[in-house]
Formats: structure tokens, C-alpha cells, sequence
């Protein structure tokens, strides 16, 4: 036999037929609605017509729900729940009352850069749900590509051979420079480099180096700093966390290069000496959102505020160095 095609079911109809189910009668659904008894009635019976069956039988004042009816209602009432739970989920992204918000953005730049940005956001919008997805910059990059983080901040400029699916990532993104990000050296106190005001690439290729792995942004930045004065990185270690990596360069495992606000407390505390990088190309700091399709109402806020709170400070002071004793 042919299959029988019920009509399009339209929502009016709908919303009048579970208001007689929920109201038990046709004049105190209308009341409900805010419309005319006679409009509810029609309504109900044109949605009789869509579905090819008797959904409600009247007797009087009495109604009562037909098995067509009963199976119908649970399915409407279903439907209408979750359009309303559309249209709040929409409206919450529109006005930041609410919905969720994914952040994507480095351990480091997580530890040093976001914190008062992420606490600026929550205390104008405690309703919003933020998830922070930390992982080297190219990885955020594909993330944010394909949707699967709102808004990321990330080293800039990404590496160029970052590509998804044929197509440079890059071209998928849409991105703003926020500030100059410096990258420093850095040494213990005794190194023979700690005295020095400034150093380059060449001069750090004849030390030990400990170094971010080649899944990071940074270190595709490292390598063609070296590759531009053209000399090799002794390459001591590597690994994935700036983090350890300054450990391991209190703790006398070689020279690093981290960007400069990583290592402020250390060099605060005498632990490490932080050198200016010159002869290197310059990175950015950015935020990045899909060029694709609309941007949460949310992601737009954060965005901003990371370029109001991390914009650069005329009046900052110059790369820090360990005081002298």
C-alpha cells in the first residue's frame, strides 16, 4: 500500500490543540491563548484535518481527548517546549543573559594574559556558562574553524602551512591583532648569556636550548627565526608547557624563548634572567572568530574585552630584567 503523507502540522494549530488538552475546554483554552473561542475551535479543526482523525470529542461543555488525541498532545506539548527553549537560547546569546561560551587559548596565555579578562566577563555576565579549551594555538585555530570554540586567542601570525580539509585555516578565521607579543630569553642568574642586554637567534643557537614542542605556534616561530640567521637550535628538550620549561631553565637545562609576560614573577623573584629577543620576526597577540556564519552575542562581548583589558599600555615599562646585587 502507498504511504499516506500527513500534512505539514502548522504551530497555531498546535498551540490551540494543546491548550484544549491542557485546559480541559475550548473557552478556558481561549481565555489562555488570549484569543476568541470560536478562533481556538477552527484552529482544532483544521489540525483534525492535517492528521486525518478525530482528536477531540465534544459532548457540551465536555471535552475529552481521543487515543489519536492523547498520542498527539504528548508529542505537541514536546514540540512547543522545545521552541520555547529555542527562542530563550537565542535570545540569551543575543543579550548575554545566558548560554555557553567555549574560549580557546594556550596554557600560557591562560595563566598570564586571560585571568582578568575571564573575571571581567563572568562579573558583567554570571548567567553565561564559559568554557575554557586550552591547547596550543594551531590546534584553537582548526577548533575555531570548524565552530567547535567561539572565540580564540592565540599567537599571531599562525604558522603558514596550517591547513583543514585542503583549505588554509587561516582563510576560514576571522582575525584581529590585539597587541605586540615579545618574546624574551631567558637563563638562570649564572648563565653566560645573563649579563647580556639583548641577544639574537644566532647567538642563542650556541647554547643548549629548551624548547616548546613542534605542535605549537611558538615553536614554528622559533625554528624559522634560526632558519632566517641560518643557524640550527641545539635542542636540549622539548616539550608542550612553558611552565616546565622555565623550571628546567632555573634548574640549569639550557636557554629558553617564552614570551615576555610568562616569566615576570620569576624574574621578580631572581630566579631567572629575561634577555630582549632582536632578529626575530615580530608576533602578535590575536583573537580569532569563524568567518563563517553569525558570532554569538557572547563571543563578540569577550572579544572586545580582551581588546580593552590586553591592549598595550603607552606607559608600560620595557622587558624585564633580575635586579643586580
Amino acid at each position: 500500500m502507498p504511504m499516506t503523507l500527513v500534512p505539514e502540522l502548522r504551530l497555531d494549530r498546535l498551540r490551540a490543540f494543546a491548550a484544549v488538552a491542557r485546559e480541559g475546554g475550548f473557552s478556558r483554552a481561549a481565555r489562555a491563548l488570549g484569543r476568541t473561542q470560536s478562533s481556538v475551535s477552527q484552529a482544532v479543526a483544521l489540525l483534525e484535518d492535517d492528521v486525518g482523525d478525530l482528536l477531540i470529542v465534544r459532548d457540551g461543555r465536555r471535552t475529552a481527548l481521543t487515543e489519536a488525541g492523547r498520542v498527539l498532545r504528548d508529542h505537541a506539548e514536546r514540540v512547543l517546549a522545545a521552541l520555547a527553549d529555542a527562542r530563550a537560547a537565542v535570545a540569551a546569546l543575543r543579550d548575554v543573559a545566558g548560554g555557553r561560551l567555549v574560549v580557546g587559548t594556550s596554557d600560557t596565555f591562560a595563566t598570564h594574559l586571560l585571568p582578568p579578562v575571564l573575571a571581567g566577563f563572568r562579573a558583567r555576565h554570571p548567567a553565561v556558562e564559559l568554557h575554557l579549551d586550552n591547547r596550543p594555538s594551531p590546534v584553537i585555530a582548526a577548533a575555531v574553524a570548524t565552530r567547535a570554540v567561539d572565540v580564540g586567542v592565540v599567537a599571531l601570525p599562525l604558522p603558514p602551512g596550517l591547513r583543514l580539509d585542503g583549505r588554509a585555516v587561516a582563510d576560514a578565521l576571522r582575525i584581529a591583532a590585539i597587541a605586540p607579543l615579545r618574546d624574551v630569553a631567558i637563563v638562570p642568574p649564572d648563565h653566560p648569556l645573563a649579563r647580556r642586554r639583548r641577544v639574537t637567534p644566532a647567538v642563542l643557537a650556541g647554547h643548549p636550548l629548551v624548547v616548546l614542542d613542534r605542535t605549537t605556534a611558538a615553536r614554528a616561530h622559533l625554528d624559522a627565526a634560526f632558519a632566517a640567521a641560518g643557524r640550527a637550535a641545539q635542542v636540549a628538550m622539548e616539550m608542550n608547557s612553558v611552565e616546565v620549561i622555565k623550571r628546567l631553565v632555573a634548574l640549569g637545562f639550557g636557554a629558553s624563548v617564552v614570551p615576555e609576560p610568562a616569566v615576570r614573577a620569576e624574574v621578580a623573584a631572581g630566579a631567572l634572567v629575561a634577555i630582549p629577543l632582536v632578529g626575530a620576526p615580530a608576533r602578535q597577540l590575536g583573537v580569532i572568530t569563524p568567518a563563517a556564519g553569525a558570532t554569538s552575542r557572547a563571543a563578540r562581548v569577550f572579544a572586545g574585552m580582551i581588546a580593552e583589558l590586553l591592549a598595550p599600555d603607552p606607559g608600560a615599562a620595557t622587558t624585564p630584567r633580575r635586579a643586580r646585587g
